[in-house]
């Protein structure tokens, strides 16, 4: 077994009198706080060679500190062999560009077979342990049957930068962008969807707009409108982009005004109806795509280490370029 690592530091006079915790967490940029904190209640700290397990004890200018960094621990769940579509990737980060079926995290129901097990399998020995664990850091979600883009975090301190810029009061210049085939095509040009969303009061699974929730924000814009059988408009393609990040944000919002995504069970009712007044190719289409037409087309973030702003996007995947070529005609 590895011997652990240790980093050392002397405190430096304008910290005199600070917290341990944060001082080390000044000194240790590598190391997130909640890292450095459970590091301290397990005994892994000393200061001028005294042990010192409590996290708010007093360092005084000069004080050297020693924290002992134990190798990351192996990744539970494990890795397995799953092919993944890369789009970047550095030692801080990976971009991937997740295809529909394929759920992020695992969870009931879901214990192997995810994004995690195939990132753990990829990237092996470099990940340098999120929070002491060879697990990559997740900083945002797709939905199981939602395809697109994704970053992943490889390192502690790639996590908690991606994190924050991720957070509603993002930092840097964060932009998610996603296309929608929904039903119906909005009679405005563009416009912004301001719900709140939270928990379903019945359903537990899915979300809804409801007072009180948390703060949500869609911004959408139509790019296509197509016309049914009748030479009316019955859908149409949206580009939206997320201000926050909600589960379900899109879905939910879009059908909140009247505009549900195509495909989507939960949340678009009555399609049936509807697709009765697609053509037959489109009703086809329509029928063998068996998810929701939503795709994260655009992200674009700061590297968390250089700064630099990456930019990404991602076309169309193959089922949804067949419904949207079969939808056929534009609509007025």
């Amino acid at each position: 077994m590895a011997a652990d690592a240790i980093e050392t530091v002397t405190v430096p006079a304008e910290a005199d009198g600070g917290r341990l915790d944060r001082v080390l967490a000044a000194q240790l940029a590598d190391l997130s706080r909640s890292r450095l904190k459970a590091l301290i209640l397990a005994g892994q700290v000393s200061v001028d060679g005294r042990t010192v397990r409590d996290p708010a004890a007093q360092v005084n200018s000069g004080n050297m500190i020693a924290v002992a960094l134990p190798p990351p621990e192996p990744a539970k769940p494990e890795g397995e062999a799953i092919p993944l579509a890369i789009v970047y990737e550095d030692d801080a980060l990976i971009v991937i560009d997740k295809p529909s079926g394929l759920v992020v995290h695992p969870a009931a129901g879901h214990a192997s077979g995810t994004l995690v097990n195939a990132l753990i399998a990829h990237c092996g020995d470099s990940l340098s342990g999120i929070g002491g664990v060879k697990r990559p850091g997740i900083v945002h979600r797709l939905d199981k049957d939602t395809t697109g883009l994704m970053v992943v975090a490889k390192t502690d301190r790639a996590h908690r930068r991606l994190s924050a810029q991720f957070a509603d009061k993002r930092e840097g210049p964060l932009e998610r962008g996603y296309l929608a085939l929904v039903w119906g095509a909005p009679e405005r040009p563009h416009g912004a969807i301001d719900a709140p969303l939270e928990r379903h009061p019945h359903a537990r699974e899915k979300r809804a707009v409801r007072e009180g929730g948390r703060d949500a924000l869609t911004h959408w814009q139509t790019v296509e409108r197509y016309a049914g059988t009748d030479g009316k408009p019955v859908a149409a393609l949206l580009a939206c982009e997320l201000e926050t990040g909600r589960t379900h944000q899109v879905r939910v919002h879009l059908a909140h005004i009247g505009h549900p995504i195509m495909g989507d069970e939960t949340y678009a009712t009555g399609f049936k109806t509807k697709a009765a007044r697609l053509n037959q190719t489109a009703r086809e289409a329509l029928a063998a795509l068996h998810r929701q037409a939503l795709h994260a087309e655009h992200l674009a973030f700061e590297h968390p280490e250089t700064g630099e702003t990456l930019d990404f996007r991602s076309p169309l995947p193959p089922d949804l370029a067949r419904l949207r070529a079969a939808l056929g005609s534009t609509a007025p």
